[in-house]
């Protein structure tokens, strides 16, 4: 599986946990792809509500929230959420862009916790630099 998600806005969800710690290239990417597979599987699970309702296209709804934040307010870039949306799941069904806004913002409040833990693992380890093993570390733990 690629990683579709861009490593950037991943960074910047790092960099916003880890105060005065650096992050390293390789924490971005190990997050990155956690946030991929994570919102692949929920979109399968939404798949799989909507085919329950009767219909082909993801609504908000469909991933469990009520209310939609603004678009800009996300930090996490809405075309490449549709593709990772779309990864694992038929052809057949359309992602509505309240669904994708919806589970951009369930991704970064995801990316956000993951980091935060992370960060404390750094500082654990008594180093500067926030690492992928960090972010791995956190999965070992809580999975």
């Amino acid at each position: 599986m690629s990683v579709e998600l861009p490593f950037a806005p991943v960074d910047e969800i790092i960099r916003q946990n880890a105060g005065s710690l650096r992050v390293s290239a390789g924490a971005a990417e190990a997050l990155a792809h956690r946030i991929q597979v994570h919102g692949s599987d929920l979109a399968i699970d939404a798949a799989e509500r909507a085919t329950a309702d009767g219909r082909k296209t993801l609504m908000a709804e469909d991933f469990g929230v009520q209310q939609i934040v603004e678009r800009d307010e996300l930090e996490l870039p809405i075309a490449p959420i549709d593709r990772i949306a779309r990864l694992n799941i038929d052809d057949q069904y359309r992602v509505s862009m309240d669904a994708r806004i919806a589970l951009a913002d369930i991704l970064e409040d995801y990316a956000h916790n993951v980091a935060g833990a992370a960060v404390k693992l750094a500082h654990h380890a008594d180093r500067r630099t926030v690492q992928a093993e960090d972010i791995e570390t956190y999965f070992s733990l809580f999975e």
